[in-house]
Order: C-alpha cells, then sequence, then structure tokens
C-alpha cells in the first residue's frame, strides 16, 4: 500500500509518515511546499530517501497512491482531504482536520459520495502507549463503569519556532479546535459515549501582550447520558519541565481510578507512559512505555478491507463538530492585572 504526503507545516507529519513506514506502507513522496523550511528539514533528516515534489497533483493523479496524508496549515486540511477523496484515495489528517462548520458539511458530504476513509490522527490517543493500556483496563472491568474523565492538555509554547499563522485563530481554528479535540475524543471513547452536551466552554489570552489574539487557554465541560468530561487546554508549560507539556488523563470508575501521565512523571520515574491504577485490590503503576501503537496498522487494515476497526467515521465527525460547537459557544475570559500590578 502507497501513501503520499500533501502538507508539512506541523511536526506531527514525522510520526504519521514514520508510523505508516513502520507499519508496512511505502511512503510515494512528498510536496515540499511548507510554511516551516524546519519542517521540511526534518523530514529530510528523518527520511532522507523520500522523494520530494512541488505540487499535491502529481500524487492526486497517480493511481498507485492508495492514501493522502496531511499536516497543512489547519485550515487547509479539510481541502486538500476532499481533493484526495474525489481521487479516489483514502485520507490521514492530523488534528484538528476540520477548523469550520462549512469544512464539515462538505467534508461529510464527500465521504458519503466517494466512500473514501477520512481519520483524523489524535496523537495524544493513537500515538501514545499509554492509552492502550488504560482501555484493556477498562475492557476488562479493573475500575468498574467510566462515569468521569479530566483531561488536561498543557503545551509549551516555544514561541520563537512557530510559523505566523500559529497565532491566528482563523488558521487554526481556535484552541478548543485545535488542541482540546485530543481530549473530546478521549471523553468519547473512555466514557463510551457515541455524542455528548456541551455543559459550557470558555477561552481566554493570558500571555504576551503583543499577540492578543492568540488563544492560550481553554476549558470544557462535556456531559453524555452517563457520563461528564472536563477538559482543560493551555499553552503555558514552563520551561523547567523536561518535555513540551504533562499531558494527563484521569478516568472516574464506579470502582476506582486510572491516572495516564502520558509524557512525564515530575520529580519522579522516567521515561514516558506512566498508567496508575486504584481500585479494589490496591495502587499499582504500570509502565505502559513498550505497549504497541495499533493506530497506523489499524489503518491501512481498514483501508484494505474498507472497514472501521480504528475509528468509526461517525467518530472522528462527532468529536470535529463537538470541537467546533464548543469554540463557538466559548465565553471569552479577559485578564486581569498581575498582583504586584494592582497594588502599585
Amino acid at each position: 500500500m502507497r501513501f503520499a504526503v500533501i502538507g508539512i507545516d506541523h511536526r506531527h507529519i514525522y510520526h504519521m509518515i514514520g508510523g505508516l513506514i513502520g507499519a508496512g506502507a511505502e511512503c510515494a513522496g512528498f510536496v515540499s511546499q511548507t510554511s516551516d523550511g524546519k519542517i521540511l528539514e526534518g523530514i529530510r533528516e528523518r527520511f532522507p530517501s523520500l522523494k520530494s515534489v512541488p505540487d499535491g497533483r502529481i500524487f492526486l493523479d497517480d493511481p498507485t497512491v492508495d492514501i493522502i496524508i496531511t499536516a497543512a496549515v489547519p485550515n487547509e486540511r479539510a481541502a486538500i482531504a476532499i481533493a484526495a477523496m474525489q481521487a479516489g484515495k483514502d485520507v490521514m489528517t492530523d488534528k484538528p482536520g476540520i477548523t469550520d462548520s462549512d469544512q464539515l458539511v462538505e467534508v461529510e458530504k464527500v465521504v458519503a459520495e466517494t466512500g473514501r476513509i477520512f481519520s483524523i490522527c489524535f496523537s495524544e490517543r493513537f500515538v501514545v502507549p499509554a492509552t492502550g493500556v488504560a482501555q484493556r483496563l477498562i475492557a476488562d472491568g479493573s475500575i468498574g463503569r467510566v462515569i468521569q474523565t479530566v483531561g488536561l492538555g498543557p503545551h509549551r509554547l516555544n514561541r520563537s519556532i512557530r510559523p505566523d499563522w500559529f497565532f491566528d485563530p482563523s488558521f487554526y481554528g481556535g484552541i478548543l479546535v485545535d488542541i482540546a479535540s485530543h481530549q473530546i475524543d478521549q471523553f468519547l471513547t473512555y466514557t463510551g459515549s457515541d455524542d455528548a452536551e456541551i455543559v459550557s466552554s470558555a477561552i481566554g489570552h493570558f500571555g504576551d501582550d503583543d499577540i492578543p489574539a492568540f488563544q492560550d487557554f481553554g476549558e470544557v465541560l462535556l456531559r453524555s447520558d452517563h457520563a461528564t468530561g472536563y477538559v482543560r487546554v493551555d499553552w503555558f508549560t514552563a520551561d523547567g519541565l523536561s518535555t513540551w507539556g504533562d499531558g494527563r488523563l484521569i478516568i472516574l470508575g464506579t470502582e476506582g481510578t486510572i491516572e495516564l501521565r502520558k509524557y512525564v512523571d515530575i520529580a519522579g520515574r522516567g521515561g514516558t507512559d506512566h498508567v496508575f491504577l486504584v481500585n479494589g485490590k490496591g495502587t499499582k503503576h504500570i509502565d505502559a512505555s513498550n505497549e504497541p501503537i495499533t493506530y497506523f496498522k489499524s489503518f491501512l487494515a481498514d483501508v484494505c478491507d474498507r472497514t472501521e476497526t480504528t475509528m468509526k467515521q461517525s467518530h472522528a465527525f462527532t468529536v470535529s463538530r463537538l470541537a467546533l460547537d464548543v469554540q463557538e459557544r466559548a465565553a471569552i475570559l479577559t485578564r486581569r492585572p498581575a498582583l504586584r500590578e494592582s497594588m502599585q
């Protein structure tokens, strides 16, 4: 099976390319155009044998290419996906795959017309080994019936390396569309909810004064008919942390809890993918760092067999719709002076 890359504007493209190659697919190449020359350098360093082309139409017109993957500027991903599906290709897009409601309507329409797969790579679940352990523990009944998730998605800003579009919500859809789509995906997955009601959401800018449109904080409260979910996302990871963010997921069950410290156990054990289980039998730490990642193999199997084992198509659309809705309805939080400023 062959795939090609159209859109290399986010570093998530590295694990998308590497994951598919590792799962046995062949990469036909990538379009070299990018808003971030460092990502182009990164691809050439990591995948030196891949050829580059100047125009994505070359891949769309190639009958030997089965899949198009994209991590373009977020508001361009839907158009790339639509063109690919209309050309008979299945699609894997970085999140967010959709940044406004018109795109969602059009992508749903094209999926229905073509029968192609539109898969969103929610990397905080699909590329994190610990999440597979959590799913298995839930399936085994280790914590009873899941009734709530708390998903925290802090990120380090690394402002100096970001392209200009990164700070303009018209390009990335807003912080809840961009980042909280991860946590919405996890809420639906781990609670077994097909949909959710939006209880509340909020966004704000509390950081640097010269980028006031940039949303650096967001929160969401969701409710299904049997579970609730709280989400907090932000761009305030301090430089002293050893990684880009202390991503956490807490899953509350009727008989216990699971906590995932996905990227770091602060001031504790080294490495990533720490799973903590608490139930009637006691407490347990599970090192999930060697848990296999199955998303890419499963995606290729779905492309081959025309199945939905990786993720139901309806799930991708539900996550996208909820992310758009919470962003649209979000209250705007205002910044108050710092304590030292208010006391002057």
